[in-house]
């Protein structure tokens, strides 16, 4: 239910209103996931993958029937993995063996864990896993071993992690290890989702030929997210970036989230963002190998989240204080955005890309890169999708280029007016409808009016309270 604040941010941004409308009614799924004649555990497997992550369960919940089931698996799979990793109240000796041991898990039917702390976010997937690992038996062996062999890998992974004292005290300490870490914990998965979509004819196969692509697409997610929460990762005790960066910048990690420190730690995050830019490209290229259209709504929507949140947090201080995050009706253009085409989609990351650049500052020290890093980019995009074709520049050369931004605003303009009118036209009702139940229940409009006039905005007293009774008629009231 929108709350009084949200409603007055929309009353002034009409234009996040006007897409959260346009989703809300427009938006037709590429397919529809059948939910009446699901078995009992399966249904359960949807509920919990709703409970874990509402994002990723409205575009998984969109997949070709044919990955539907998988994909949702394979996420719950790994949202499970996480858990027990992030959990710190684990014993190391437990942790490290049931993080090295999971993809063995996934054919033990009937396994549960409750061994986490009460308040972990995922704890109740764990505690009723019965129903993934029943569902995951039915899943087709090729789909099986992939999703096996990508848990076992990221399982190790994570071990290796939990075992590493000096990680556990001061997190990480070179970018190479930062780039390993999110390698473990989103390169795979990346690479698991590649494997799934080209076993399943969806994605061309010359994506698993280029694995830094899928390598890319996982990162870029995993460093984005890393930089929004690095607040509250910092108040759980865990720190993500690298000391390769932070050091440059402060002497100690809590230095950043000093208010006296601003500046600094505002350069710092300039130098993770530029970190996290350098696989935009390689994201953008991934994209262009999948062949369905929900299959790329599923890929483009999360990197084009990650896009605007980037412009979003860059050289934001709210960042060490607070999460950050895009409001709805941003998230909802985005997803307008990339799930047509190409075109659009790189158009998308092309705005929060200017918008990075547009925030950029020359005394930041990574100003330059960061403008070679957005050009690179732009450059990419125009190298696949030129903003003038020859047609057009022959058209401007005859005169006869027809300005279509300007068509294009005239009919924006014209949607804020109908949106406008629309919701004066609820409040004046709603005004109307209150009044009129005020007057129904007795309300003196004649008395309030009267005490308006004579400049009286205050509730009455007693006395004078009597006075008015006695004054205007309906003394019994």
């Amino acid at each position: 239910m929108a709350t009084i604040p949200k409603m007055f941010y929309y009353l002034f941004h009409l234009g996040e209103l006007r897409s959260i409308i346009q989703w809300k009614t427009w938006h037709e799924p590429v397919h529809q996931r059948n939910w009446a004649d699901e078995r009992v555990s399966l249904y359960q497997c949807f509920h919990y993958l709703e409970l874990t992550s509402r994002s990723f369960s409205a575009v998984i919940c969109e997949l070709h029937p044919e990955l539907l089931v998988p994909v949702a698996l394979f996420y719950l799979i790994l949202r499970g993995l996480d858990t027990i990793e992030d959990d710190m109240t684990i014993p190391l000796e437990e942790k490290d063996r049931l993080l090295r041991d999971f993809h063995n898990i996934l054919e033990k039917k009937g396994w549960t864990f409750d061994g986490n702390r009460p308040d972990e976010k995922d704890r109740d997937l764990l505690v009723h896993f019965d129903v993934v690992t029943e569902e995951f038996t039915r899943v087709k062996p090729v789909y099986q071993h992939i999703i096996k062999d990508i848990t076992r890998r990221m399982g190790s992974g994570m071990a290796e992690y939990a075992n590493n004292a000096e990680h556990n005290a001061n997190g990480i300490d070179s970018i190479k290890d930062y780039d390993l870490y999110c390698h473990f914990v989103a390169g795979l998965v990346g690479e698991g989702l590649t494997r799934l979509f080209v076993e399943s004819d969806l994605a061309k196969p010359a994506l698993l030929e280029r694995p830094h692509l899928q390598e890319s697409m996982g990162l870029f997610l995993q460093k984005t997210n890393i930089i929004r929460d690095v607040r509250e990762d910092w108040d759980d005790k865990r720190r993500f970036w690298p000391k390769e960066i932070w050091s440059k910048y402060v002497d100690k990690f809590e230095d950043l989230f000093d208010k006296a420190n601003q500046e600094a730690a505002l350069n710092c995050s300039s130098e993770m963002v530029l970190n996290a830019l350098s696989h935009a490209d390689e994201c953008l290229f991934y994209l262009a190998g999948i062949k369905e259209q929900s299959v790329f709504n599923f890929t483009a929507i999360p990197q084009t989240m990650a896009i605007a949140t980037l412009a979003k947090v860059f050289r934001n201080p709210l960042i060490f204080h607070q999460n950050v995050k895009i409001t709805k009706g941003q998230t909802c253009q985005l997803m307008i955005e990339s799930s047509q085409n190409l075109p659009i989609l790189y158009n998308a990351f092309r705005k929060c890309v200017r918008d990075i650049h547009r925030k950029n500052t020359p005394n930041d020290p990574n100003f330059l890169k960061i403008s070679v890093a957005c050009g690179k980019i732009e450059q990419f995009i125009e190298s696949v999708f030129p903003s003038q074709n020859p047609e057009e520049l022959a058209r401007k050369a005859r005169g006869e280029n027809v300005d279509e931004k300007k068509a294009k605003d005239a009919e924006a303009r014209k949607d804020m007016m109908y949106i406008m009118g629309a919701m004066l036209m609820v409040l004046i009702a709603l005004t109307s409808i209150m009044l009129t139940i005020a007057y129904l229940a007795g309300a003196r409009f004649d008395i309030a009016l009267d005490r308006l006039r004579q400049g009286k905005f205050s509730r009455p007293n007693v006395d004078e309270a009597q006075k008015l009774r006695e004054q205007f008629d309906h003394i019994e009231l």
